[in-house]
């Protein structure tokens, strides 16, 4: 059992911490008995426990009994084994103790320090672990950071401390049982039909990007030959696409359920035609108005869903007013004929009250959290969390978005290069758990764009890999369910750890959670970086006993 000693302030931010880092703990108890003990912002209580992680990014009494030399720092980086954890909020460095440095900062000054005793380990670690969570879940992260899932980092970095001082540790990883990630597979609905757009920007910026762009895209190196060609081709034959003469080349839905088989997959759906809405700085844009409405795709969203893929919202201003959310909302169900529980902002507009007013609206997820410009982890995390102001809505963050990889003004990266970006995503997910999510947009496998061989590229990548595809929607669940189940006590005897668990009913399409037990790691191995992590995994049922080797 982990015990907990936090500020006030910090016991929300404690609470989701601990539901992303799903093992059991509690706040501090005078009466409590703890193997670990976490103070953040805190000074130390009166405890027996054989480990304190005693975080702080201020002096604290502790460091002034000990005489730690403590000098407080700007916003840094902590380097801790073989990761670089962005901090901040700031942080301080300590001549090192001791029992001698455990992670540093870009200037190697300690930052983690060791007291070592006969039956007590006390690591100061010099920044506030909660407020650092807190900070990037509430307001991310900026794109320099992007490659960094900051929020799992510090909670591997917890893990890794308690298990090599020969304390296991049991929890509920957030990956089904079965699979070592879930995939997400979306789509916004941006430009379902080229022929809705006559002699208006979007038709003058295919033309332009089909022939000039395709062009000097040719010239350096990000399309071939044969793209130049089709491109061409697409823009010659436009008059005869707006003739009917022939097919519209965004039309793309059929060409979606073909490549993605039975792959789950989410459909993101604009509600209105010509609605722009406001940005969050209070201007319009008219390029953000869509050239079509829920109702005019009817037909092919209905064929969407009985095909087993999930329609949600792309929101308008559903951000920023719930009656709004709840009008777009009704605009998309009424089309599709179905229920709609998730949704995404059109362009990724969102502010710090949009969780509440989307949980108002009666959503159960959102999945706007991402970045415009490039990929990666905005909310420092691949798993589903609940965002600051909500306590039912749920957000799944996005991770990897096509116009991300390929706009110029963005990564513009060819398919090879794309291929080479998206891998440390693709690992991550598989050495760590959580969601990876992809947005692919809706015309994006036809001429200008040509962007499907790169999505086919992904999905063998990812079939390969062998995920769970979920909709958003179930994905959302399954964590839901996730956060749901309960330790009822964890007891260890003579080599066993002993877990009842309770884990509630839910949906028959989703994979059960598992239970991982985290071996100790012996002293003699804590000081290698090369050392596997030793754990063993379980199936969890609903009210199981689990009888595993300690």
């Amino acid at each position: 059992m982990i015990g907990v000693a936090a500020a006030e302030a910090d016991r929300s931010a404690v609470q989701e911490f601990f539901e992303l880092f799903k093992t059991p703990w509690e706040f501090y108890r005078p009466e409590g008995e703890y193997r670990v003990l976490i103070c953040s912002d805190h000074e130390v209580p009166p405890t027996s426990a054989e480990l304190i992680l005693l975080y702080g990014n201020r002096r604290t009494a502790f460091d002034r009994e000990q005489q730690i030399n403590a000098a407080v720092d700007r916003p840094s980086i902590l380097r801790f084994r073989r990761s670089t954890i962005p901090l901040y909020k700031g942080c301080v460095c300590f001549a090192e103790a001791s029992g001698g440095a455990v992670a540093n900062n870009a200037a190697g000054a300690a930052v983690a320090v060791v007291h070592r005793s006969d039956s007590q380990d006390i690591i100061r670690i010099g920044y506030d672990l909660f407020g650092e969570v807190q900070h990037v879940l509430a307001q991310g992260q900026p794109s320099e950071w992007a490659s960094a899932a900051t929020v799992d980092e510090h909670i591997a970095m917890v893990r890794e401390l308690i298990v090599e001082r020969g304390i296991p540790i049991v929890e509920i990883p957030p990956m089904p049982h079965g699979y070592d990630f879930v995939a997400c597979l979306t789509h916004d609905i941006d430009h379902p039909f080229l022929r809705r757009h006559c002699w208006d920007h979007t038709m003058f910026g295919f033309l332009y990007r089909a022939t000039i762009g395709s062009f000097f895209d040719v010239c350096r190196g990000k399309k071939s030959a044969g793209q130049l060609f089709t491109n061409w081709k697409a823009a010659a034959l436009l008059p005869f696409v707006y003739g009917r003469r022939r097919d519209d080349p965004w039309e793309q839905f059929d060409r979606y359920l073909e490549l993605e088989g039975d792959l789950a997959s989410t459909f993101f759906v604009l509600p209105y035609k010509g609605d722009a809405g406001v940005a969050p700085d209070g201007r319009t844009s008219p390029k953000r108005a869509a050239g079509y409405a829920a109702s005019d795709i009817a037909v092919d969203l209905r064929k969407l869903a009985a095909a087993g893929r999930e329609i949600a919202l792309h929101g308008i201003n559903a951000w920023q007013d719930a009656s709004r959310a709840c009008a777009e909302r009704g605009a998309v169900q009424q089309a599709s004929g179905v229920r709609v529980e998730g949704t995404r902002m059109h362009w990724l507009y969102f502010a710090p009250e949009s969780p509440a007013k989307l949980q108002e609206a009666g959503f159960s997820y959102d999945s706007t959290v991402g970045f415009n410009e490039t990929i990666g982890y905005r909310a420092g995390t691949t798993q589903v969390y609940k965002p600051s102001g909500a306590y039912l809505l749920l957000e799944l963050p996005l991770h990897i978005m096509d116009t991300a990889l390929f706009y110029r003004s963005y990564m513009d990266l060819s398919q090879a290069q794309a291929s080479e970006a998206v891998r440390p995503l693709l690992e991550n997910a598989s050495r760590r758990g959580g969601v990876l999510t992809v947005n692919w947009h809706d015309r994006s496998l036809g001429p200008e764009r040509l962007w499907g061989p790169a999505y086919e590229e992904l999905l063998a990548e990812l079939r390969r890999r062998k995920p769970w595809f979920a909709t958003a929607g179930q994905a959302v669940s399954w964590f839901r369910k996730r956060r749901a189940a309960s330790f009822c006590s964890v007891k260890q005897r003579s080599g066993t750890v002993h877990v009842k668990l309770s884990v509630p009913d839910a949906r028959d399409d989703l994979p059960p959670l598992r239970v991982r037990v985290h071996n100790a790691t012996s002293r003699e191995r804590q000081d290698s970086v090369a050392a596997a992590p030793v754990f063993e995994d379980f199936v969890a049922d609903s009210l199981d006993l689990v009888l595993v080797a300690a």
